[in-house]
Parts: C-alpha cells; sequence; structure tokens
C-alpha cells in the first residue's frame, strides 16, 4: 500500500519529424512508485487525495493502469504539470500546486490509510508533489507510529522535516539521497564516510536501516552495525528522472515478498540503473530488472563502534567513491 497525498496530473508533449503528440498520465511521487510496482507484479493499493477535476482523470488513469485507489474525492484544485519534451531534453511550461487538504479531509484521508493498510504486507509513505504544504509534517510522524503500532513494515522516501517526522514516529527503511542530505545540511559533503554517518544518525532518529543513494556512485545501505555498498552496472542514461522512485518501489516489492534487505537493495539497485535507460517515470521490463539485480555486487565497508569505518575499510571506501 502507498500514501500518496497528492498525485498530479502529467501533460507531456513529445514529438519528431513527423509531428507532435500530447501524452497523458498520472505522477507523482506514489504513482511513480506505483507503477513500478505493478511491473515488478505486486498488487499496490493508492491512497490519496484527489482533487477537481484533474484528479476525476488521475483516478481513471491509475484504474487503467490496474491500480487499485482509494481516495478522498474535493473539489478544488489539482496538482498538475506540463513538460515539453521534443527538443530531447524535459522542460517545465507550467506546474501547478494542488491546494492543501482540509482538516476534515485530512481526518478521511488518514482513517482510510490505516484501514487499507490492516490488509498491506508492506505500508509505502510518499510525499506530495511540490514543496508546498499540502499536509502537516507532523501526519507522518502519526502514520508512521501507527502502522508500527499496528505491525506494519513501513518504508520511507522522503526528506527534510517529512523524513524527521516519519523517523519520530519509527521506520523499518527510510530511502534519502546524498542530495537530500546536502540540501538538508546533514552533510557538508558526500564522500562514504559522511554519508554513513548521516545514515547512523537517522538509525539513532528511529530507522530501523538507512538506504543512501547515490547519482553516479554505488548506493550505501546502513543495516545494524553494518555498511555496504551497492555496485550495478552503469547504463546509458536518456532520462534520469523517476530513478529514485523506481529504487525505492523495487525494494519495497522485495521486502513485501518476504527477501532479505540486501537483496532487496540489489533489485532496487537493478530498477534504477534500468529507468534511465528510457523514458517514462517508473517505468521498466520486471523481467530485465529480475535479471540485472543478479549482476548487482554487495560489498561489506566495515564501522567501528564509534560509528567510524574502521582502518581496513579506508581504502574500501576511496574506491566506492571513485566508482
Amino acid at each position: 500500500m502507498i500514501f500518496a497525498p497528492s498525485p498530479l496530473l502529467t501533460v507531456t508533449l513529445e514529438g519528431d519529424a513527423s509531428g507532435t503528440d500530447l501524452h497523458l498520465h498520472a505522477g507523482g511521487q506514489g504513482v511513480w512508485q506505483a507503477r513500478m510496482l505493478r511491473t515488478l507484479d505486486c498488487t499496490v493499493t493508492l491512497c490519496a487525495a484527489l482533487t477537481g477535476e484533474a484528479g476525476r482523470i488521475v483516478q481513471h488513469l491509475l484504474e487503467d493502469e490496474g491500480i487499485n485507489v482509494q481516495a478522498v474525492r474535493r473539489e478544488g484544485r489539482g496538482a498538475a504539470y506540463v513538460h515539453d519534451r521534443r527538443s530531447g531534453e524535459r522542460t517545465a511550461i507550467a506546474e501547478l500546486a494542488g491546494d492543501p487538504l482540509s482538516r476534515h479531509d485530512l481526518d478521511e484521508l488518514y482513517a482510510i490509510t490505516l484501514r487499507e493498510s490492516m490488509d498491506a504486507d508492506l505500508v509505502l509513505l510518499s510525499g506530495p508533489s511540490g514543496e508546498e504544504e499540502v499536509l502537516p509534517d507532523d501526519v507522518y510522524r502519526r502514520l508512521a507510529s501507527d502502522l508500527h503500532a499496528a505491525g506494519r513494515l513501513v518504508v520511507v522516501d522522503l526528506a527534510g522535516s517529512r523524513l524527521a517526522a516519519a523517523l519520530a514516529g519509527g521506520v523499518r527503511l527510510a530511502k534519502v539521497s546524498d542530495s537530500e542530505l546536502l540540501e538538508s545540511g546533514a552533510v557538508t559533503d558526500t564522500s562514504t564516510d559522511s554519508l554513513i554517518a548521516a545514515a547512523l544518525h537517522l538509525k539513532a532518529k528511529g530507522a530501523h536501516s538507512v538506504v543512501v543513494t547515490r547519482a553516479g556512485h554505488p548506493t550505501l545501505l546502513v543495516e545494524g552495525d553494518t555498511a555496504v555498498s551497492v555496485h550495478v552496472p552503469v547504463m546509458e542514461e536518456v532520462d534520469s528522472s523517476g530513478a529514485g522512485d523506481s529504487f525505492t518501489a523495487a525494494v519495497a516489492a522485495s521486502l513485501a515478498q518476504g527477501h532479505s534487505l540486501r537483496d532487496a537493495v540489489a533489485l532496487g539497485a537493478a530498477a534504477g540503473a534500468l529507468n534511465v535507460t528510457r523514458h517514462g517515470l517508473g517505468t521498466g521490463d520486471g523481467q530485465a530488472i529480475r535479471r540485472l539485480s543478479k549482476d548487482v555486487e554487495v560489498r561489506e565497508l566495515g564501522i567501528d563502534n564509534g560509528g567510524r569505518l574502521s582502518p581496513d575499510d579506508l581504502a574500501a571506501r576511496v574506491e566506492v567513491d571513485r566508482a
């Protein structure tokens, strides 16, 4: 199950010498994650607030993709964007923020989320579209706490104050990128030891395990008192948008199916790597992802009792930073 408070309607212009096409899709972090979960043959329920005309279109598009939608339906302005990709690059023409959730709408969405989570193997908490305050950060703390109390496996892909709130409630796995850690001030550089130290800090704040993704460098996983780097074959990049969401969704799919966290992260790394080879956020080929995951290499990086890389692993750290 995915908590996706504010899905958006995406309008994309594409074309070549033969003409221009216009494409309508449902989008937003939770939607892109749901799409990858469906690619990996998972049954997905998405809990969301759908607003106005844009929200009604989004619901139809999601249901066409085989995603079970449980929603608060309300009037107002729904989130949407218009992008032009005719040049080969993604250019934003218009980006519209959705209306904030009222207290009544938020209460209803919260109740729907708890109800649907009772039958879920795993709950993925995603953020709203854009930086606007669609809902209070404390909702993530409350959800994480209540879901944990109900025995649900909780994974979060959040940043900044939303991540801090979720950690305060307690989560099984937190996924964050190196750029998000930099932006929040959690690190001043993206060296392996700095990122591992930041991951250990997130663990102390309420995450059982932490994954740090790095564009162009191996992903880092901190689980218990062990850190590992995750190496995946590098693919030619067409569009990197949505790779992080594909990563998170594939990890969630694997965990929901009972696999180990290391195996789950290997599948996530494969999904993220293949996502960049194609247009379409959260898309991929399930068989290709599973086959590539077998070529993912996981290397241990020891941590001493002070939360630092052990001397024997300093050389390995340098290799990871260069990879």
